[in-house]
């Protein structure tokens, strides 16, 4: 997708998605056959529902047919939210990630130096986040601060056997 055509519908789905009070995280412009696919991706901090897919997915089709930003041919719209391990790449994903298990590529300018790091996020600031690096073979978990600019990517890992936080309260 050019960037022009990718600038012009970010302006265009912006006001649309935040009217429903969700980020717009991703768009993805793709061949499938003799098709596009569009593909819109939106979160927010309590996570998006599918009825508020569904919903934005019919205002953003009409609003792309009553334009011509998407041209004359056929396209596949899709709305939805980002995968479990999608990339943490901005300040609100690591907010919304406090007490996930995520796995960390650090850069080699950080203070221990390259390497990767499996830790929990306990908190997250402007400069950095404070984790939980669960300990080995029996041994007590540690705590340790990274800073933003040692991270080079960050990815959170599926837990299967963890309790969510709504199931301990309950």
């Amino acid at each position: 997708m050019s960037t022009t055509q990718s600038d012009r519908l970010r302006g265009l789905l912006e006001p649309l998605v935040a009217a429903k009070g969700l980020d717009l995280e991703e768009i993805e412009m793709s061949r499938a056959g003799k098709r596009r696919m569009l593909r819109i991706i939106v979160d927010s901090d309590e996570g998006v529902e599918l009825d508020a897919c569904a919903e934005l997915s019919r205002e953003v089709s009409d609003k792309l047919d009553e334009t011509d930003v998407m041209g004359e041919d056929e396209y596949v719209l899709e709305v939805s939210s980002p995968g479990a391990d999608r990339p943490l790449t901005e300040h609100r994903h690591y907010v919304r990630a406090i007490g996930r298990l995520v796995k960390f590529q650090l850069s080699a300018e950080g203070e221990k130096g390259a390497g990767e790091l499996v830790a929990r996020i306990l908190d997250a600031d402007d400069e950095g986040l404070d984790l939980e690096v669960p300990g080995v073979k029996g041994r007590k978990a540690t705590a340790r601060r990274i800073a933003f600019t040692d991270i080079a990517k960050a990815r959170v890992e599926i837990e299967f056997n963890r309790k969510d936080k709504k199931e301990e309260e309950a």
